[in-house]
């Protein structure tokens, strides 16, 4: 299949390698300890795995939300916490997230708990980031996060008609989700985003430009909007593999988000990744903002400057492995350099634009010798600007280079993630 041919070319190119694997070689505290000793600043990723349903067409690690076992799951995610604890020490965390699953499906139920030891353990140089459920956003469950020390709250809206909540098994109507949104902007967040996802199902033009319309009118500080993807181990993308290079499909995806576009930088918003627009001057709400990171919780995965590693996803045995002194770590990846310059651009091209003094500190090489040849016929095709100190992609280029981006990441994210779900111990996974 030519999808899978340019993937393992390209594979190949940036990384050295046609495949990439994944073995069961957990490291040891004292590898990790010294692997810290060349990392000053880190982020930290929270994994809270529980929803109250589950939607069809979330590629997310989760299971439905049990009180018991979610206050297990505080335990064991505290217990991962204090392993951490010597072994970062007191390097400055400069970013913490929160993602899922579903983070407000435990409030009340120990993430509380969770978050003050966090505080307490690390050198905590950031605010809070913080995913949740419309449903969730009560009068009472608002001021609660605000209590928390939350100042970044990101909404999963995911449509603003009817039929299409239908579509996406969403258990809320249009109105009760903008009503959800108004109550958290006048909370007065650091920065309120919205998720929202287009080119679903027979979606018409019109209702993505009433959607955009919509959101903008909410008051919300930034949208992410982002096409429906099919990852083959849900249930909406169980019927058959989704094929990237269906012409149709990235054409009406490409129209839509132009859609979309225009109406947010209307209405002041700038570009600040491939799929989100925020308001000029706000503090834009994102996932892990540096490109070293911990994570903590079932299927949390860390990445150190030469490796990366994941716990299991199932939360029982996550849970169990606490309970028996051992670490949750199911697999890790040795990079080599060019893997990590690999895995650092794709990042950047993720986030729109970058410098290269940064890829200079951070490989201490130069960025044009290593990635120029690749850069110059971008530009030339319109994709990005080089000024000569910084590379922006244009609109053209976020959309088309995350598109083949894609062929990438859907793919590894399927096999990976999917592998995980079904086993919670794979010996081994290869991409």
């Amino acid at each position: 299949m030519i999808q899978d041919y340019i993937r393992k070319q390209s594979c190949r190119l940036f990384t050295g390698k046609y495949d990439i694997a994944l073995e069961d070689r957990a490291p040891t505290c004292d590898d990790l300890s010294r692997r810290f000793q060349q990392i000053d600043e880190l982020g930290i990723y929270l994994h809270i795995p529980f929803c109250d349903r589950i939607c069809p067409y979330c590629p997310y690690n989760k299971e439905l939300y049990h009180p018991d076992i979610a206050r297990k799951y505080a335990i064991a995610v505290k217990k991962e916490i204090d392993v951490y604890s010597d072994i970062i020490g007191n390097r400055a965390v400069t970013s913490f997230y929160i993602g899922g699953g579903t983070p407000t499906t435990m409030l009340n139920s120990g993430i509380e708990t969770i978050l003050v030891h966090i505080y307490d353990t690390f050198n905590m140089q950031c605010e809070i980031h913080m995913e949740s459920h419309p449903n969730h956003l009560s009068a009472d469950n608002l001021n609660g996060l605000v209590s928390m020390g939350v100042k970044y709250l990101s909404i999963g809206v995911e449509s603003l008609q009817d039929r299409h909540l239908k579509t996406l098994k969403r258990p809320y109507t249009a109105q009760e989700v903008t009503q959800a949104v108004r109550r958290a902007v006048g909370k007065h967040f650091n920065c309120v985003n919205a998720d929202v996802i287009f080119a679903l199902p027979d979606q018409t033009y019109h209702e993505i430009e009433q959607a955009g319309h919509m959101l903008v009118d909410m008051g919300v500080d930034q949208i992410a909007a982002y096409p429906l993807f099919k990852f083959p181990y849900t249930k909406m993308g169980s019927h058959g593999r989704e094929v990237i290079f269906n012409l149709s499909t990235i054409v009406k995806r490409r129209k839509m988000l132009n859609l979309l576009e225009h109406i947010f930088y209307d209405a002041g918003f700038d570009r600040t990744s491939v799929w989100a627009f925020t308001k000029k001057d706000i503090p834009k709400y994102c996932s892990v903002t540096v490109p070293l990171y911990v994570g903590f919780g079932a299927s949390g995965s860390s990445y150190l400057k030469d490796i990366f590693y994941l716990n299991t996803f199932n939360v029982g045995e996550y849970i169990k492995a606490f309970e028996n002194g051992r670490m949750a770590i199911a697999l890790s990846l040795d990079l080599s350099e060019k893997m990590q310059m690999a895995g650092w651009l794709y990042w950047r091209i993720y986030e729109t634009r970058f410098t290269k003094k940064d890829f200079k500190k951070r490989f201490g090489q130069d960025f044009d010798s290593i990635y120029g040849k690749y850069m110059k016929p971008l530009a030339l095709l319109g994709f990005l600007k080089d000024d000569g100190e910084q590379i922006v992609l244009t609109d053209r280029g976020a959309y088309w280079l995350h598109a083949f981006e894609d062929v990438f990441s859907i793919d590894y994210i399927s096999t990976l993630w999917g592998t995980s779900k079904q086993e919670p111990w794979p010996e081994r996974v290869i991409l």
